[in-house]
C-alpha cells in the first residue's frame, strides 16, 4: 500500500499535468486571437484612414437664371440681388429657383450695407448661401451667381 507521501506525490504530478494542458490552451487561445486580430488589420479592415471619402466633383449642367429680387437690409436700406443657379448634370434643367431664393431672402435680411459692401462680407454671404443651397437642393445645384447686386 502506498504511503501517504506517496499518494500526495501522484496527486501533484497530476495536478502540474492538468495545469501544464491549462497553461498550453490558454497560450494557444492568446496567439490565435492575435493572428486574427493581425490578419484583420491588414487585410480585411477597410482603407480610408478613418476619413471619408471626397465627394467626386458634380458635372456640370444647366445654368438657372432666377428673376432680381429686393431684398431688406439693415438700417432702412435695400438689396436688389439676381442669382443664377449651378445645377449638376443629373438635376436636369428644370431646377425650381424657389427655395434658393427663400435662403436669399432669409441669409440677407437684415444685414448691414457696411457688412456687404465689402468684399469679405459679399463673400461669406454668399459662401453660406452656396452651402444652404446645396443642402436644400440635395447637391443638385452646387454653386450660385451674383448676376445682381445692387445696394441703396
Amino acid at each position: 500500500m502506498p504511503t501517504k507521501t506517496e499518494a500526495e506525490g501522484a496527486k501533484a504530478e497530476a495536478g502540474e499535468a492538468k495545469g501544464g494542458k491549462r497553461t498550453k490552451l490558454l497560450i494557444l487561445v492568446v496567439v490565435t486571437v492575435v493572428a486574427l486580430a493581425a490578419v484583420y488589420m491588414l487585410v480585411l479592415k477597410p482603407k480610408g484612414n478613418g476619413k471619408p471619402a471626397p465627394k467626386p466633383k458634380p458635372v456640370a449642367g444647366a445654368v438657372v437664371k432666377l428673376d432680381p429680387i429686393t431684398v431688406n437690409l439693415a438700417g432702412g436700406h435695400f438689396l436688389k440681388l439676381g442669382l443664377s443657379l449651378q445645377a449638376s448634370a443629373d438635376a436636369g434643367e428644370d431646377v425650381s429657383g424657389a427655395k434658393a431664393l427663400d435662403a436669399a431672402i432669409g441669409l440677407f435680411t437684415g444685414r448691414t450695407i457696411e457688412e456687404l459692401a465689402k468684399r469679405d462680407g459679399r463673400e461669406k454671404a454668399k459662401a453660406a448661401l452656396v452651402k444652404q443651397v446645396a443642402q436644400l437642393y440635395e447637391d443638385k445645384v452646387y454653386n450660385v451667381y451674383f448676376t445682381d447686386f445692387v445696394m441703396q
